[in-house]
């Protein structure tokens, strides 16, 4: 029986194309194959309305891979302020409002924190990345990433709130630390990092489960 996974490929199950960029080069190295919903048309926009950023994960990539028949990878990310109650969390993308830009997200969050010391703008990237199986399992990792909000934006690399988000260990905003160093501490690196093996765990007993020859594909393997 043909192995349907050859070759073993994974569908993105974003529309943004700055994320897209970012997981396909952090995972350069391994023997994937990465598509986008650019390759299923009248893929769903999945409606993220989860109350945290797992449940909208989950979301996205149990339905695109119950779209696509294919296996999917997600991720919900959030910025979480300390001094505004970890705000804007979930909301993190329209913090400013439907249809709002990057800028417009930015520009909300320094105006709540204009005059708050340094010391207690401390904030944290948090990325959930889920994997999902069609018709079987989803499994979620977590990366975090901890720094403070500046008092303007820096930079012009990155997209999000990377101006504004200072690295203390390097003094610099992501956006400053230009992709290549950012895609070696982000938050999203460091989900992508746990889900790494994952994914070619997953990969091997999927070969494994074809070599021993006719049968149902894997469905419940992760």
């Amino acid at each position: 029986m043909k192995n349907p996974y050859d070759p073993f490929s994974v569908v993105l199950a974003t529309r943004n194309v700055q994320k897209v960029k970012e997981i396909m080069a952090i995972f350069q190295d391994i023997p994937i194959e990465f598509k986008t919903l650019d390759d299923f048309p009248g893929s769903p926009d999945v409606v993220e309305d989860g109350a945290t950023l797992e449940e909208n994960a989950r979301k996205k990539a149990f339905e695109i891979a119950d779209f696509t028949k294919h296996i999917a990878l997600a991720d919900d990310s959030g910025l979480e302020v300390d001094f505004i109650d970890g705000a804007p969390g979930v909301i993190s993308a329209r913090f400013a409002g439907i249809g709002c830009s990057y800028a417009d997200n930015n520009q909300k969050l320094l105006k709540l924190l204009k005059g708050v010391p340094t010391q207690h703008r401390r904030a944290r990237f948090r990325c959930i990345m889920a994997l999902a199986v069609p018709g079987g399992a989803t499994q979620t990792v977590e990366g975090a990433l901890t720094g403070y909000i500046t008092d303007r934006p820096r930079g012009v690399e990155g997209f999000g709130y990377d101006p504004i988000f200072l690295v203390p260990e390097l003094g610099k905003t992501l956006s400053e630390l230009g992709p290549t160093l950012k895609n070696t501490i982000s938050h999203r690196y460091k989900a992508l990092h746990a889900m790494r093996p994952i994914l070619l765990n997953l990969r091997q007993s999927i070969l494994d489960h074809y070599k021993k020859g006719p049968g149902r594909a894997p469905r419940t393997i992760i």
